[in-house]
């Protein structure tokens, strides 16, 4: 497979990159969740004073055996911590929700937030959360297509008229517009090859998930690029992705302390059928080795330094987004791995 070039600055070096924390809004259900949420906080704060450029919060309902903090309620408070740092939903899932209360919703974040949100949004995969908030999981596709174009044409803060399969609106102006003009970013999230296809299409972005392997994703994003070259759009802007990532002293460390809270995590997800979502050849493989082999950041700054690198030159990734927590992780250990990250590892890469 040809390996996209290494994305370059105008004075012929290696573009720097920008850097995202993901919030682990998941926790188990015994903690105090005014806590832990007291504890995000302080994340963002550390997190903006050594050098991070965005803070995400991502979606989803029903998520037993864990707690989840909702992404929007999550992000307005977050943004008084947030100092110059962009917000952005890590995903919020479109189709389980109205387009017009959306639009709304993220308007208002993108003006709370001075001009500073990016709309990560995906399609789901859950079944369950689609029947309890009373959807038919087969209309995921269409909801999400719709939802899309709604959204997209009610910020212009013109009036919207709309007949389509699932929605259907007329004369509709939203109240509050947002700052972007003349929109926020949106960032498409997708596993299977089908919706890299509509990323290409309906996103400015590809959000690229911390689930896949690296092959998978050069695949995918060579994909992503020949669709968009097919319709006559231009090179994506953005090459986001997300990473589940940890950071100790010594790489022995960082396995052994992040270990037992990724092999929960990971056996949520297979509980949720997360991986029958991904490409083909792609499983959580029970074995935390082969799960963890070209998945997960786990090592001394060095090394951790070495794999950003590695991705940016296989990807030509312009942003990162760090999944630094996991239900159970205590505090300091994630302060000390965001403070890593800030101080030895984050300068070398920009």
């Amino acid at each position: 497979m040809a390996i996209p070039p290494r994305a370059s600055s105008p004075g012929g070096g290696v573009s720097p990159m920008k850097f995202g924390l993901g919030l682990s809004v998941q926790h188990s259900p015994d903690d105090s969740q005014a806590g832990r949420f007291l504890e995000h906080l302080e994340q963002v704060r550390l997190a903006s004073a050594v050098g991070f450029d965005s803070v995400w919060a991502s979606q989803h309902y029903l998520s037993a055996p864990f707690s989840y903090f909702q992404p929007i309620p999550v992000l307005s408070r977050v943004a008084a911590e947030a100092g110059t740092m962009s917000l952005g939903t890590g995903v919020l899932l479109l189709p389980l929700h109205h387009p017009v209360d959306i639009a709304e919703q993220l308007a208002t974040l993108d003006v709370i937030s001075g001009g500073r949100f990016i709309f990560g949004v995906g399609l789901g995969y859950r079944d369950a959360e689609n029947r309890a908030l009373g959807q038919d999981p087969r209309a995921r596709v269409g909801r999400l297509t719709e939802g899309l174009e709604i959204i997209e044409r009610l910020w212009t803060g013109e009036p919207v008229s709309y007949a389509g399969r699932h929605f259907t609106i007329e004369d509709v102006r939203i109240s509050m517009p947002p700052h972007q003009r003349p929109r926020p970013p949106i960032w498409l999230a997708a596993n299977a090859d089908a919706g890299v296809k509509r990323a290409a299409r309906l996103g400015d972005a590809w959000l690229m998930n911390p689930h896949t392997t690296l092959e998978t994703l050069e695949r995918q994003l060579a994909l992503f690029r020949e669709t968009r070259r097919t319709l006559g759009k231009p090179p994506a802007a953005e090459i986001p992705l997300i990473k589940e990532c940890y950071v100790a002293p010594d790489r022995a460390g960082a396995v052994a302390e992040a270990r037992p809270f990724l092999e929960a995590k990971y056996a949520a997800y297979r509980q949720w059928e997360q991986d029958k979502a991904l490409p083909a050849g792609e499983s959580f493989a029970s074995d935390f080795e082969a799960l963890a082999r070209d998945r997960f950041l786990l090592g001394d700054p060095a090394q951790v330094k070495e794999e950003i690198a590695r991705y940016r030159e296989r990807l030509g990734l312009t942003t990162m987004i760090f999944r630094l927590q996991w239900p159970g992780m205590e505090q300091a250990k994630v302060l000390r791995s965001i403070r890593l990250l800030g101080e030895q590892v984050l300068p070398h890469l920009r």
